[in-house]
């Protein structure tokens, strides 16, 4: 799987926490070929510094305000890199604190390619405001329920478990109307052999413009497509899984919304990215909050 493997080695969501008063950071690492991406420097969860990185070895140097300050530095969400070497010119601790694990696996629009840097994603978005630790399993183009990633999902602890469901299947006519439903309870029921009592919350597929009531190659439109994940989900509802929640993707931006913050049919700007992940982080945090305190939604 060439493609697949391309998209997991960009390192989107991956970030790294100390507390320090170090006055500079030098961050050695090895960019690709086509480089796209950034590391984005955050000083007490403020936008500090972006640094672009360029093709083969990097010296990334950036100074800090030499008082004891949380640093945040996110790996770049498009490309891959490696990491050479971190090191900052005076003592800094690892913040390892019990936060909530969240997976979110999802499309390009979780991967989230038109976001200003890797700490404006809206999975870092929704992780920085609600202070969890993501694992986000943004696959460009290739988000289609593939065996190989419910079963990352099933065997990475998690708190919260998002999974954004839809667009790719319908752009490349993945699935028909008969075989989706049965998919997605499939892919649900891989997900909950390690995970019986997380809450997992299935998001369908955002508002796409002018793609809404085309039909596809299988003979599905968006709302087709919707409808086909809701029934997989009410599968497990049906079983007495009543930690399994949907969401409708039309109501986390509206048709307005869409023309004036896509940057095609499909995909948002970095100011949609901002507007998505400003919606879900109160819902899913909500979801959350009420299966903690044991409340009925």
């Amino acid at each position: 799987m060439p493609t697949l493997w391309s998209r997991a080695c960009t390192p989107a969501g991956v970030h790294g926490r100390w507390r320090t008063a170090a006055r500079q950071l030098r961050l050695e690492i090895r960019g690709g070929p086509v480089p796209r991406g950034a590391v984005d420097v955050l000083v007490d969860g403020t936008l500090h510094s972006r640094c672009r990185v360029g093709e083969g070895e990097q010296l990334v140097q950036v100074d800090l305000p030499g008082t004891n300050s949380e640093i945040d530095i996110w790996l770049p969400h498009l490309e891959k890199v490696s990491v050479r070497e971190l090191a900052f010119d005076a003592p800094a601790v690892p913040l390892r604190e019990d936060r909530v694990r969240w997976t979110t696996y999802g499309s390009s629009i979780t991967q989230s390619g038109a976001a200003a840097g890797p700490s404006e994603t809206w999975p870092a978005l929704v992780a920085r405001a609600n202070k969890w630790d993501a694992f986000a399993l943004g696959l460009d183009g290739e988000c289609h329920l593939d065996p190989v990633a419910a079963r990352a999902i099933r065997d990475t602890p998690a708190d919260l478990i998002s999974l954004c469901i839809g667009i790719n299947i319908y752009s490349r006519s993945t699935f028909s109307g008969r075989t989706l439903p049965g998919q997605v309870e499939a892919f649900l029921t891989t997900v909950r052999e390690r995970h019986p009592l997380t809450p997992i919350v299935v998001i369908t597929p955002l508002i796409a413009l002018r793609r809404e009531g085309q039909v596809n190659a299988v003979g599905l439109t968006l709302a087709d497509v919707r409808s086909c994940v809701s029934l997989g989900v009410g599968s497990l509802i049906d079983r007495g899984d009543h930690a399994v929640h949907l969401i409708d993707g039309r109501t986390i931006l509206s048709q307005t919304e869409a023309l004036a913050l896509y940057s095609d049919d499909v995909h948002p700007t970095a100011a949609g990215y901002h507007l998505i992940g400003s919606r879900l982080a109160p819902r899913l945090a909500g979801i959350l909050s009420t299966v903690a305190t044991g409340n009925p939604t």
